[in-house]
């Protein structure tokens, strides 16, 4: 018996000949958010430039390891790609070494987290796209919040710790 091929998902455009639609984000263009400790995450496509498809960073970890602890998202996968350096993955049992070349995918509801150190870059990408910048940048601006505030954060953010 022959199975046929998943079909691809509905138009999304209805247009005749295409469109100059295309932007480019060249390689030169500066971190959008610096943390204090060398950390910095580039907005390759934000979920707005993605029409909410998809978010895709870059994230390059300072000299120091850093990195959030096991969580999980309830409405958002989390995939990432190494492309420099080593970067230790928590896959929900325990920890492992990723380097470059190395894809994780982690869907939604799965425990994840990562650290990294010694200017290791990835990319994360986020399906559908969710308002992510939003998180980074409160983040590296280090408010203080109390553990209400935190909470309503995390959760308005679809982060849920472990």
């Amino acid at each position: 018996m022959t199975t046929l091929p998943r079909p691809y998902p509905p138009d999304v455009y209805h247009g005749e000949g295409g469109e100059a639609s295309t932007w480019i984000r060249p390689d030169d263009t500066p971190p959008d958010v610096a943390y204090g400790n060398g950390v910095t995450c580039e907005y390759l496509a934000t979920g707005d430039q993605a029409e909410q498809r998809f978010g895709l960073y870059r994230w390059t970890f300072g000299e120091g390891v850093s990195g959030p602890d096991p969580h999980f998202h309830r409405s958002i996968s989390e995939q990432f790609y190494v492309l420099q350096g080593q970067v230790e993955f928590h896959d929900g049992t325990g920890w492992t070494t990723g380097e470059a070349g190395d894809f994780v995918y982690v869907p939604p509801g799965g425990i994840h987290g990562f650290r990294g150190r010694d200017h290791a870059s990835m990319l994360l990408l986020f399906a559908p796209g969710g308002p992510r910048e939003d998180y980074f940048e409160t983040l590296a601006r280090t408010e203080p919040m109390d553990d209400a505030e935190r909470a309503a954060f995390m959760a308005r953010h679809d982060t849920w710790w472990v």
